[in-house]
């Protein structure tokens, strides 16, 4: 009975001597480790700011998506039934969802991005453990290919990457938030463990673009282009009195709401980047003043050939046949 009392004793005193140990030497590895595996640092998205035109038309704008992402190292083995339905909805190769959830060593993966809320929320009613969703913001273009090389575009991760979204792309994506929580292996938040940083959207960018003019110099230049079978063409509609820019407009375009089959060339905004010889930037003002002097009218074919300017003789590198009857010679040029 002694000895019996003795060992019961000892053991006792060993579990008391184990959990000091682990109370106080262990106390910050143990947890951090708890932490490491139900504390979450949330990214709550800041809204990107919205683009207008100089009368408060949005030109670019931002909707809540949802994203779909999974957390291997806590999912349970999954009935196939549910994987299949999961791949469907989230229009996946069963082979490809197989794939992504495959190491579960991995405590993030995206599955989806960016797909609508109603969605998210049949994705979510499958209640798989390891699958959650977060939300995001996905940029739209009411004006579309009419002023898309002013304004750009972002990438999926809402960043800027062409246009006024890339030039003014710390005033557009204000600053996120941050939300610490506690999570179940069942990815439920259990409760806040710190302060919640609210984000900060980004602000609001009026142009002095007006989408009116815009969408008559893009209709005006597309028709042009296509009439005369030209490769692109370019308009530039300024303010005469203030320089402000009224309308700039590219041909071709591209559609930044849905930029598949894009090519580099229809992204190349030639209004700003294509060089132009000076002559080439001359030559309106040389025609107006012919033109405010007499010496031609709106029919007048300027033989461009060859001329002679003081003793040297000037000849075009690529003449072609004159189209009309009056012609003009070294006076008019």
């Amino acid at each position: 009975m002694r000895f019996v009392l003795l060992a019961l004793g000892g053991l006792f005193a060993a579990l008391i001597l184990r959990a000091m140990y682990l109370q106080v030497v262990q106390q910050d590895f143990l947890q951090n480790q708890g932490e490491a595996r139900f504390r979450r640092a949330m990214t709550l998205e800041a809204n990107r700011g919205v683009i207008t035109d100089r009368n408060g038309e949005p030109l670019a704008i931002s909707s809540p998506v949802q994203t779909i992402w999974a957390s291997p190292a806590d999912m349970e083995p999954v009935p196939p039934a549910k994987l299949r339905e999961l791949a469907r909805l989230l229009d996946m190769a069963p082979e490809e969802l197989a794939a992504k959830l495959s190491d579960r060593k991995r405590e993030f993966v995206y599955l989806k991005r960016q797909i609508s809320p109603e969605l998210a929320n049949k994705v979510m009613a499958l209640a798989i453990p390891g699958i959650a969703k977060q939300q995001e913001f996905r940029r739209f273009y009411p004006v579309s290919e009419i002023v898309s090389h002013i304004i750009g575009f972002t990438g999926v991760d809402g960043k800027g990457q062409e246009g006024v979204e890339l030039a003014r792309e710390k005033m557009l994506a204000g600053k996120d938030g941050r939300r610490v929580v506690i999570k179940d292996r069942r990815g439920h938040i259990i409760e806040d463990v710190a302060a919640i940083e609210p984000p900060k959207d980004g602000q609001t960018l009026a142009l002095a673009v007006d989408h009116r003019i815009q969408y008559l110099a893009y209709r005006e230049l597309k028709a042009a282009v296509e009439e005369n079978q030209a490769k692109a063409g370019s308009v530039v509609v300024l303010d005469a009195h203030t320089g402000e820019l009224l309308a700039l407009a590219n041909f071709p375009s591209f559609n930044p709401n849905n930029r598949v089959g894009t090519t580099p060339e229809m992204l190349r905004n030639r209004a700003v980047i294509d060089l132009f010889e000076p002559g080439s930037t001359m030559k309106p003002l040389s025609i107006s003043l012919a033109l405010e002097n007499g010496k031609a009218n709106l029919n007048t074919v300027l033989d461009t050939h060859s001329y002679n300017i003081g003793p040297a003789v000037i000849r075009d590198v690529s003449p072609q046949a004159s189209l009309g009857h009056s012609r003009h010679h070294s006076e008019v040029e």
